[in-house]
């Protein structure tokens, strides 16, 4: 069962804190804070953490997962569920992950149209973003995980831009701290946890990683989660103290409108420049999802991934002509974090669970013969 990966095709272990970070980076960064706030409003931060600390606890779980004889999530499901219904599981699994990756890309296609070009075509967009997107996965996984490392490295100095809402900032929007209960503060750790989403992407790609032990993997991994949550937390704690609480929490944008003040002598409006740029973060949870796509079919199926790949990029270019309305992608929006809440928090623990009595059976048996 388990998977063996040639070494001119893995990438070192210090590539996973950018694959991990890269996945969970996407175009939620931009509107989150008008759906974190309506619980926990000022202490919203505080549900950051206890997010945070349980994404922890799932990657954990998931380097547990892949111990032993296997080392991705289709082997896991083959040996905990045989060779018929684990196929089916990691298909069901497929379904996710494809998911995940066309509600990114609908969603930024949304931003694009809302602020940059109105009368743009969606069918138009799909089709440019659709040949990037193949280009990049059938280059392969060392050409996906290189330019995850440049999608973090590249956007980063954007991260600067806090210092123009940093000057109308007002603290005082933060008090009264520790105000709310723990049922408010779960409700928006909630809401947090849709952020946090794609580090389970590991589940494919781990054969990948090139390293002597687990923990030099899980290392990385850790790190790449707990940069995830500094981004998160410094954005959220500049976007309370900037906004009023009841103008944020109907503010579709936060993060576009704060980026909107931004003014140079050069350029007028920066948030395009912003939005553009951006592009380079989401192409990575685009791409990491479809081509986790590509090798569970790979692996189950035997079909090559090049053809997959194509079939998936229409799948996802004629569902997001069919999306027009708002409404819908919204909808979509919620599906989807339903989904991928289920399968990291309920569907990963309860798959170690079985593992574990799996491998204590059979231990077990082994040594009555």
């Amino acid at each position: 069962m388990n998977v063996k990966v040639e070494k001119q095709f893995q990438v070192s272990a210090f590539f996973t804190f950018f694959l991990i970070h890269s996945s969970q980076t996407g175009i939620g960064i931009l509107n989150f804070q008008s759906q974190v706030i309506k619980d926990a409003e000022q202490d919203a931060w505080i549900s950051l953490i206890i997010t945070w600390v349980t994404t922890q606890i799932i990657l954990y779980m998931i380097f547990k997962l892949l111990g032993g004889e296997t080392n991705d999530l289709v082997a896991v499901h083959q040996y905990c569920f045989g060779k018929a219904l684990g196929s089916i599981m990691s298909i069901l699994a497929l379904v996710y992950f494809w998911l995940a990756s066309f509600t990114v890309l609908r969603a930024y296609i949304e931003v694009i149209q809302i602020w940059v070009y109105p009368t743009i075509k969606t069918w138009q967009l799909c089709f440019i973003f659709g040949l990037t997107f193949y280009y990049i996965i059938s280059s392969g996984f060392r050409s996906l995980a290189g330019f995850s490392f440049w999608g973090v490295i590249l956007p980063s100095f954007l991260f600067f831009l806090i210092y123009f809402p940093l000057k109308h900032t007002n603290f005082i929007y933060l008090l009264p701290a520790f105000s709310h209960s723990l049922k408010e503060l779960f409700v928006s750790s909630k809401a947090y946890a849709l952020l946090f989403l794609g580090f389970e992407w590991i589940l494919m790609y781990y054969p990948f990683i090139r390293s002597s032990n687990n923990k030099d993997i899980s290392k990385w991994a850790y790190y790449g989660n707990t940069y995830t949550f500094i981004v998160y937390l410094v954005i959220t704690l500049i976007s309370f103290s900037y906004f009023n609480q009841d103008v944020l929490k109907h503010l579709p944008w936060p993060t576009l409108m704060m980026v909107k003040i931004v003014k140079f002598s050069f350029i007028e409006r920066f948030e395009y420049v912003f939005i553009f740029i951006w592009l380079l973060v989401i192409i990575s949870p685009i791409c990491i999802s479809l081509w986790a796509c590509t090798r569970i079919v790979k692996r189950t199926f035997s079909i090559p991934p090049k053809a997959t790949l194509l079939f998936l990029l229409i799948a996802e270019m004629i569902a997001s002509v069919y999306l027009q309305e708002f409404r819908s992608i919204d909808y979509l929006v919620q599906i989807t974090s339903n989904a991928g809440i289920g399968f990291v928090y309920v569907y990963l623990p309860l798959l170690l669970i079985i593992k574990w009595i799996k491998s204590h059976f059979m231990k077990h048996k082994l040594n009555k013969i």
